[in-house]
């Protein structure tokens, strides 16, 4: 797994060992070439950041800061690690689930351009649909800055009644193998 474009483009980025499931490159460069500029300058939260390459790949292609999110220690490790290794700055790692981080971002009136999304994937009908709960947060819209773009990463049958849409204007929606790629804008 490498950074695809910009200023740290072609650098390796490791991946933790257990606990998360990247973001191929395939599926990388689709969201990236997807959103296109609204990269350039915007403050940027890597949700369920895994390694980090999401975010990474924003501060890569100019984006002004990232936050990374990660529950998982060693993974959180492996975001360090990265973020030492692509040379890229203005990147913090809050270790934590994402609902009690995003509380607290939102408690202390921080605001980002730009939101990435990979929760784990509900892989039965008894499990949890983290996307759509997430979607549907109202701690998420409370840290989203004006014109703020949502990118979800889900399963393709995830969301097929979409019943958090309400909340969202659709951008883009592609699948990409089991993968689907959501790009929100806040209504």
């Amino acid at each position: 797994m490498r950074i695809i474009a910009g200023k740290a483009g072609g650098i390796p980025v490791k991946v933790p060992k257990a606990g998360t499931r990247p973001t191929t490159d395939r599926v990388r460069q689709a969201v990236f070439s997807m959103i296109g500029e609204t990269v350039v300058g915007a403050r940027v939260l890597d949700l369920f950041a895994g390694s980090g390459a999401l975010g990474l790949e924003a501060l890569s292609r100019g984006a002004l800061s990232a936050v990374f999110v990660e529950r998982h220690p060693a993974a959180c490790k492996v975001i360090h690690e990265n973020i030492a290794r692509t040379r890229l700055t203005d990147a913090r790692v809050q270790q934590g689930e994402v609902s009690r981080v995003l509380q607290s971002l939102a408690r202390q009136g921080e605001r980002f351009d730009l939101v990435f999304a990979d929760p784990p994937y509900a892989h039965s009908s008894g499990d949890a649909d983290v996307a759509a709960a997430l979607a549907a947060s109202d701690d998420l819209h409370s840290v989203l800055a004006p014109g703020a773009s949502f990118v979800l990463e889900c399963r393709v049958t995830t969301g097929g009644n979409d019943s958090w849409s309400p909340c969202w204007e659709v951008e883009r929606d592609r699948d990409y193998g089991a993968t689907r790629i959501l790009w929100l804008r806040k209504r």
